[in-house]
């Protein structure tokens, strides 16, 4: 494998062409009108343009891509996440125009795409799941018969898709059918298919992944756990690895699951699986995501493995030079999604130009970054500005070094998630490892952050106050 299209933008984009490059693979960018000027175009070796602004103009047109790919001799593609993917029809379309997509065959992102194929496919190797049903309905009669027989409160999922759309929480059934109704339509609208199923609602949950990889000569490994607990929207904003609360024993038991479940599907390359952790520790098969995870820099931290680079070697048909036993833990780490969203304003996307852009640096910081200052951030994608990742010889030093870091990340123009990053940090909760995925809930407000802010910025004019009249060498005399 000489040359590879990167089929994506932003951070993702050049955390691929790095690794490409260090293992001496040349890389083609492909980008649309909003990122002409974007650090992955520039970085690459060779960049071609694709279309307008929108994702469906621009990076979610699979022809375009393979018609590039051919154009420029590639040899292979590299999706990231997010865009294309997931898209069983791109790998597809991929192994149809001899060009090597790198993650999973087809048939394994058809399964797990689908919650429920996943469930029917992990069913045959005894892995525990969340009580509901195996079927997806429309029916509100048949919904309040299945509710009634594992129990209020209940989780409505959509079949075809994740990020916490078509997701309802219904506590009676007095809710049931509005619930059921809104839960149909957004899944409509945001995958184009309306069926759901119900399920147990597992309260005070917390939501554990398990890296894993697997060849072509048939090895599974798996990297130890990721804690994704603190989300807001059903979407994961602070990651760390290894969870505060997994024992030796229930690690192993997790990660033998995580294998079973990618034996599944004769899965191929990065995957993750993804588990509910109950109160009583436990834990239940929740899905499969068939591509390298957002959050994937804190496995390697603690590992010291480069994923991407062991999906490429797995594409290129190698045998997995690690085993089972190689992989140790070493410390802890600790990612912060940045995203240009308000946290004072309920995480609404913030656009607008970067006025000051300057990234934190130093021993045990890594950011895996897709931005540079002057930029603009576009209203068409993802607002995730970049990962803010620190690796320190214990959680506490992750933590630290993280708060640490979020005070020298400077940024100017848009609002950012780094505030509520250094909240999460400084709070008791989340320090002492005692927390769910109901966090933000339970713990997070507006105003808290806001005081905090106030507090310090009094601090700081006191002690710049002080300091002031200190080098002035003034002699404050008393009133007479």
């Amino acid at each position: 494998m000489k040359k590879i299209l990167v089929a994506n933008r932003g951070e993702i984009a050049l955390r691929v062409m790095k690794t490409a490059q260090t293992m001496g693979i040349k890389t083609v960018a492909v980008y649309s009108v909003a990122d002409r000027n974007a650090p992955h175009v520039k970085f690459a070796d060779e960049a071609v343009y694709i279309g307008a602004a929108p994702s469906g103009e621009s990076y979610l047109k699979g022809d375009k891509i393979i018609e590039v790919a051919k154009k420029m001799k590639v040899d292979g593609i590299h999706p990231g996440y997010g865009f294309l993917s997931e898209n069983a029809a791109f790998a597809e379309l991929c192994e149809a125009n001899n060009l090597v997509f790198i993650g999973p065959r087809s048939k394994a992102i058809k399964i797990m795409g689908s919650k429920l194929a996943a469930k029917e496919a992990v069913k045959q190797y005894n892995i525990p799941m969340v009580p509901g049903i195996d079927e997806a309905i429309t029916d509100v009669e048949k919904a309040k018969s299945i509710a009634n027989q594992i129990g209020f409160p209940i989780l409505i999922k959509a079949s075809a898709g994740g990020g916490g759309k078509g997701m309802r929480i219904v506590e009676k059934e007095s809710d049931l059918e509005s619930q059921m109704k809104r839960a149909i339509s957004e899944a409509e609208s945001a995958f184009g298919d309306g069926s759901v199923f119900i399920e147990k609602y597992v309260s005070s949950p917390r939501h554990i992944e398990i890296q894993v990889l697997a060849d072509s000569h048939g090895n599974y490994l798996h990297f130890f756990e990721r804690e994704c607990s603190i989300q807001r929207r059903h979407q994961k904003v602070v990651e760390e690895a290894p969870s505060s609360i997994l024992t030796p024993e229930l690690r192993h038991k997790m990660g033998e699951a995580a294998i079973k479940v990618a034996k599944s599907c004769d899965y191929l390359g990065a995957g993750t699986v993804e588990f509910l952790l109950d109160a009583d520790h436990n834990f239940y098969f929740l899905e499969m995501n068939t591509r390298l995870q957002v959050e994937h820099p804190v496995t390697e931290l603690i590992t010291g493995i480069d994923l991407v680079e062991q999906q490429i070697k797995i594409a290129r048909g190698e045998v997995l030079q690690i085993k089972q036993n190689d992989l140790k833990i070493n410390g802890h780490a600790l990612e912060l999604r940045v995203y240009a969203e308000d946290p004072l304003n309920d995480f609404l996307p913030s656009v607008g130009k970067l006025n000051t852009y300057k990234v934190p640096t130093g021993k045990g910081i890594r950011v895996d970054n897709g931005f540079e200052e002057n930029m603009e951030v576009p209203i068409y994608y993802d607002p995730m500005l970049s990962k803010l990742v620190t690796h320190g010889k214990t959680r506490e030093e992750a933590i630290q070094l993280m708060i640490e870091a979020i005070e020298n990340y400077q940024i100017e123009g848009v609002e950012t998630t780094l505030a509520f990053g250094k909240y999460v940090c400084k709070h008791e909760a989340f320090r002492s490892g005692n927390f769910d995925t109901h966090f933000v809930k339970q713990h997070y407000s507006p105003e808290t952050i806001k005081q905090r802010q106030e507090t310090e910025a009094r601090m700081a004019a006191l002690i710049a106050v002080k300091q002031y009249l200190k080098d002035q060498k003034l002699l404050r005399l008393p009133n007479h």
